[in-house]
């Protein structure tokens, strides 16, 4: 018979912890681009902040810690300066491409 596990037991997951090198911060940053939700990007990147260090992250945006978590909150409005100014403190460069229709 199989033992039942209580959800409360399993240890939280913490996607930052798994964002070891560049390219899996380019990878997942693409994925969440492709859903097109301004949300979840302002939500991936704080994930991706986490990863690299967020007082890091805002000292090299030029943002007070709290100015950065503030701007990376669920339901934020941040201006495009900021969020330029974080990918750039994240090493990411923002770029486009055309869209291929379906």
């Amino acid at each position: 018979m199989s033992k039942k596990i209580n959800v409360e037991d399993l240890p939280e997951f913490d996607l930052a912890e798994h964002l070891k090198t560049d390219e899996d911060i380019a990878t997942y940053l693409s994925v969440v681009l492709e859903d097109d939700d301004p949300s979840e990007l302002l939500h991936a990147l704080g994930v991706v902040a986490r990863a690299r260090g967020m007082a890091d992250v805002a000292r090299a945006a030029g943002l007070t810690r709290e100015a950065l978590y503030k701007a990376l909150r669920p339901n934020s409005q941040p201006r495009f300066d900021t969020i330029a100014r974080v990918c750039r403190a994240l090493g990411l460069k923002l770029t486009t491409q055309v869209k291929v229709h379906a």
